[in-house]
């Protein structure tokens, strides 16, 4: 007697498929605007090729919603159409496109404009959605799966997806609330906290962008939440230095650090180190006076943008710019994997293999 043995799917696993073809979307999509911009953009003002390239390079990265319903699809080797379907579903309950309307001598239209990347939880839990009502389904259509599949899993989960997004969204809201209660003390231990909040931020769903525009984070704040990025950026880089392909360092250093969020969330503990980089990291802030503006806090390194308006905004130093945003970070970053990684070994070497692998 034969039988056949099938791998059930747990909670776990469904979650990890989830953050893994999630983690995916964000290298494919951000991965292009993080190295491109950071070299083409001082050419964009006097050519008018380069400036629409980057035009194309900024839009691709909206397309977020649909590469991370896709490749959450094939994380359950779903077929094309049904493939398509999440993607479809995913990028209508991002909330990436907003409507509208228009009143031109009495004749009403409505068109359709892209708004960024959108919610990235909400982006997530409808392409879950989406992927559970395939599987319950099942065959069940038979060959009318191309009718139905499109219809109750692509426009219809995307409209619950869009129903529940002003809901999700309060999470980033709630979280920006928190973080802007650290603005009012003093600066030192301002500035550790939210080094370590936006550290730990950017290896999660959640958006530093929004959190750090939404709160208004500015000055010494600012400035800080850019350093927590770049220590998350620097601490990912020797930790995966072994156990990851050449190309997860680049891609970590050039801004796609969120593809190391399925590790986090699976493995909290590296955590740790990763604040730990960041507090210490980021006391250049409070010494040197570093600042920036509410658009700069939650990118870090990407595009050089937090040191950019830390020049901008005063400090023309160049030289030590590149040493307390660039050298400080790597080299904090090395003694906390030596610690954490090679000495007492309370994060192994696996925890950090990426989806990308």
């Amino acid at each position: 007697m034969s039988e056949t043995t099938q791998t059930k799917e747990t909670v776990g696993s469904f979650t990890m498929k989830v953050l893994n073809g999630s983690a995916t979307a964000i290298i494919v999509s951000l991965l292009p605007s993080a190295i491109l911009s950071t070299f083409l953009t001082p050419f964009a003002g006097s050519n008018a090729i380069v400036a629409n390239f980057l035009h194309i390079v900024t839009v691709f990265q909206y397309f977020f919603a649909v590469m991370c319903g896709f490749s959450t699809a094939k994380q359950f080797n779903l077929g094309y159409t049904e493939a398509a379907c999440v993607g479809g579903a995913a990028f209508l309950g991002s909330g990436c496109v907003t409507a509208v309307t228009t009143t031109v001598k009495g004749v009403t239209t409505t068109s359709f404009q892209l708004a960024g990347m959108g919610d990235v939880i909400n982006t997530m839990l409808t392409a879950a959605v989406a992927v559970l009502f395939i599987k319950w389904v099942g065959n069940r259509f038979g060959s009318l799966g191309i009718v139905f599949f499109p219809i109750l899993a692509g426009t219809g989960v995307g409209f619950l997806g869009s129903l529940t997004k002003p809901y999700v969204s309060l999470v980033t809201t709630a979280i920006g609330d928190v973080i802007n209660t650290f603005t009012k003390l003093a600066p030192y231990p301002m500035c550790i906290l939210i080094a370590m909040s936006f550290a730990i931020i950017i290896v999660t769903p959640l958006s530093t962008v929004a959190i750090s525009v939404a709160i208004g984070l500015a000055g010494m704040g600012s400035a800080a939440a850019g350093f927590g990025l770049a220590s998350t950026a620097a601490f990912l880089f020797w930790a995966t230095m072994k156990v990851d392909k050449p190309g997860v360092q680049v891609a970590i250093f050039l801004g796609a650090i969120k593809m190391m969020m399925p590790n986090f969330l699976r493995y909290p503990v590296i955590g740790i180190p990763i604040a730990l980089t960041a507090a210490i990291s980021t006391l250049s802030v409070p010494i040197l006076g570093m600042q920036g503006t509410p658009a700069s806090g939650g990118f870090g390194l990407i595009g050089a943008v937090s040191p950019l308006a830390a020049y901008n905004a005063g400090f023309h130093n160049v030289l030590v710019l590149v040493i307390v945003w660039v050298v400080v970070p790597f080299a904090v970053g090395y003694l906390m994997k030596k610690i954490f990684v090679d000495w007492t070994k309370i994060c192994k070497p696996e925890y950090f293999i990426s989806p990308a692998h």
